[in-house]
């Protein structure tokens, strides 16, 4: 899946003005925000560095074709796929046209979910807006290339088939530590309008929101407050009496136990050398009812 984006603005410098200063590709970071550095390696080779929603990304490319003040075409042959191209247009009266063709394809959750957010396309849109900025405040360029590269090749707007040999190449793409906080921002970023849109139109109800794979979701912890009041396990019921506040008796010790006590028996002259009532007679020794 690729991504192309169109943007136009008009400055008001002289063509020759605009496009020199476009040539100068190494002051690139001085207006466009995402660029972290651009090293001119050749004529026609250029190094990218550049850093966009905390994705860092580095590529080579190639200029297909240059042409004085009338365009300059690229394509990616390492490192992160796109190719496009910008042109210059004289509308007259000091003033140009400047138009950028980007096409480019996103790599990576983090990088998707910022193209549906039109992150590049938005970055290129300020970008733009810096250049002119800067180059009406200067009212001339900085420098100057007017050689050509390519001229009459007629390439015209390179797209990422032309960047073909940079495919697959995301070992040399690089990514910056703040990689884990911009998924979190977008995800959050998306997130928050997901469930704004989900809201139901005069309801209180919203529908239940679809989760995204890779990205986490809030979690709630819920209090249920109520009116009954669990006792302690060790609690003793209202309206009775602790164990240990009830008197020990002699049988029953502090901790509750029965103990069993026997009576000693005490010598009596009145019984046999059998343990018998001597006074009893033979009849009351045999009576069966006799306790």
């Amino acid at each position: 899946m690729t991504t192309k984006v169109e943007k136009s603005i008009l400055v008001n410098v002289p063509v020759s003005t605009a496009y020199n200063q476009w040539t100068q590709f190494e002051d690139f970071p001085q207006f466009m925000g995402g660029v972290k550095s651009v090293t001119q390696l050749s004529d026609d080779r250029l190094q990218w560095v550049a850093e966009i929603a905390g994705v860092k990304r580095q590529w080579e490319a190639k200029i297909l074709e240059q042409v004085r003040d009338r365009k300059v075409a690229w394509a990616a042959t390492e490192g992160a796929t796109n190719a496009g191209a910008v042109t210059f247009e004289d509308v007259g009266g000091g003033q140009t046209s400047v138009h950028l063709s980007l096409e480019y394809e996103p790599e990576g959750l983090v990088e998707k979910v910022g193209d549906k957010l039109n992150v590049v396309e938005n970055q290129a849109e300020k970008d733009l807006d810096r250049f002119k900025a800067f180059i009406e405040s200067e009212g001339y360029a900085t420098g100057a290339w007017r050689g050509s590269v390519g001229e009459g090749a007629a390439v015209g707007t390179p797209g990422v088939d032309d960047a073909a040999a940079s495919r697959g190449d995301k070992g040399k793409a690089g990514v910056s530590g703040k990689v884990a906080a911009a998924a979190v921002g977008l995800a959050a970023a998306g997130a928050a309008a997901a469930v704004a849109g989900a809201k139901k139109s005069g309801s209180d109800e919203s529908e239940e929101a679809t989760p995204v794979a890779g990205m986490p979701l809030e979690t709630e912890t819920v209090v249920v407050e109520s009116d009954v009041v669990t006792p302690p396990v060790n609690a003793t019921p209202a309206g009775t009496t602790p164990v240990a506040d009830v008197p020990a008796t002699p049988d029953v010790p502090a901790g509750g136990t029965f103990v069993e006590t026997t009576t000693p028996l005490v010598p009596r002259d009145d019984l046999d050398a059998g343990g018998t009532d001597a006074s009893l007679t033979d009849a009351d020794r045999d009576d069966p009812l006799r306790p």
